[in-house]
């Protein structure tokens, strides 16, 4: 051991007495002159990459939120467009034999949906028959559509041809109970609107339609208050009750029974459209308020004791077609596509409303029945029964302001409207003919 030290103590006394261990600090360079910056700037056109790589970092960040909307194909040829300006300047210098930058005027083109952003919209109640059709019409315009529905009276089948679309989403969900999304529209449309659902049990219906129209609207309320979304109410005809008033504006206050069989669908209805102003009064949420009347086409539920879906299937099922009373009530009937223009007509503007949406076309209850038999069987009967309680003797829209305001207007007649809900019909009460082994 005390060699071992000894060992050590000399080969530290001879690394201290060598020279070469001492440290001795680098001289600092001198910085290079400027003009010789200058000239490793210029050579072999560094300053041109530095130039391009400018042009494409800000083409990125202005175009970066547009991107952003667009999907992955429109995006690919909105940056291949943009940037094309960019690759033509590098190749046209490259050729210059000496170096020297050579100007081009390049023009990229513009994608068509470059203008329009993208627009994240939820729709309540879209599985429903007229909420489905509006989300195509959204789809189709390259809009994201969230979809919200519980399925009480909306069904699957309306929806199953989205399920593969990257822009579309279902998410079943009652809307009295709250939920938080990030979106810019709400269409709200959840509500049962058959008769036969509030007809059935009158006090379980009270319960639901007002938890409906009433928790359920104000939760869309607040979640359009809480994002900025602009919020629509598709309310209905049924607010101006058996109308003393004809046709109806939208001034009417309308003449409804508050303990009639029908009144917790009419009430809910007005209660909704109260809160929807209250909220736009009150907490400068934007809405708008769309006043639906009579509407017919297909996905329509087969058996919801609306007339027109009653007739159909009626006829085609070689049954009686059912009027109720003597048949000379009068109703305004607009096929579905026309309606759906109408709603994105009146989310699209500036204007809240009310609006009456309908066709003012009017038809006694003989009369349309006589359209069906002329479509579908001209050998049809009519079966005269009891007239059900508060049943307005006459329905008509007042659609002036729709008109003058949006720029609306219904285009499909109901003779050329109901071979198309027709079709329909008979091919779901065929596979449901298949399903029993009829």
């Amino acid at each position: 051991m005390k060699q071992l030290h000894k060992q050590a103590s000399v080969n530290y006394r001879r690394d201290e007495e060598m020279p070469g261990n001492q440290y001795s600090p680098k001289t600092l360079k001198h910085p290079r002159s400027l003009p010789r910056s200058i000239n490793y700037l210029f050579r072999e056109q560094r300053l041109l990459f530095v130039l391009v790589g400018v042009l494409i970092g800000s083409t990125f960040f202005i175009l970066q939120p547009t991107l952003s909307r667009l999907g992955p194909s429109e995006a690919r040829t909105a940056v291949t467009s943009s940037l094309s300006g960019s690759s033509s300047v590098v190749q046209s210098s490259n050729r210059g034999s000496s170096g020297i930058f050579q100007r081009r005027s390049v023009s990229g083109r513009v994608p068509a949906d470059l203008g329009r952003r993208r627009l994240r919209i939820v729709v309540t109640g879209g599985a429903g028959f007229v909420g489905s059709h509006l989300v195509d019409k959204l789809i189709a315009r390259g809009d994201e559509v969230i979809v919200i529905d519980n399925f009480f009276t909306g069904r699957k089948d309306n929806l199953v041809h989205l399920f593969g679309n990257p822009r579309f989403e279902l998410i079943r969900h009652d809307v009295v109970e709250p939920i938080l999304l990030e979106v810019d529209q709400i269409y709200h449309l959840a509500c049962p609107a058959s008769p036969v659902h509030y007809k059935y049990n009158p006090v379980k219906t009270i319960i639901s339609f007002s938890k409906t129209n009433v928790m359920g609207t104000l939760n869309m309320l607040g979640l359009a208050k809480r994002v900025g979304a602009r919020f629509l109410l598709t309310s209905t005809s049924e607010v101006y009750g058996d109308p003393l008033e004809h046709p109806q504006k939208e001034t009417y206050w309308g003449n409804v029974n508050p303990i009639g069989e029908r009144s917790c669908y009419d009430e809910g209805k007005r209660t909704a459209e109260t809160l929807t102003m209250d909220y736009h009064r009150g907490a400068g949420v934007e809405v708008r308020i769309a006043r639906i009347f009579n509407t017919y086409g297909p996905r329509m539920c087969l058996d919801d004791g609306r007339v027109v879906s009653n007739f159909v299937a009626q006829a085609i099922r070689k049954q009686p077609m059912t009027v109720y009373g003597d048949g000379k009530q009068t109703r305004s009937f607009q096929y579905v596509s026309d309606l759906v223009d109408g709603l994105v007509a009146l989310m699209g503007g500036e204007h809240v409303g009310p609006f009456n949406l309908g066709n003012p076309g009017e038809f006694t209850m003989l009369e349309l029945a006589e359209v069906v038999k002329t479509v579908i069987d001209p050998s049809a009967s009519i079966e005269f029964r009891p007239n059900t309680a508060d049943d307005p003797h006459k329905r008509k829209p007042d659609i002036g302001r729709a008109k003058e305001l949006l720029n609306w207007e219904p285009k499909i007649s109901l003779k050329d409207g109901l071979p198309l809900m027709v079709s329909d019909f008979r091919n779901r009460i065929l596979n449901e003919d298949e399903g029993k082994g009829l």
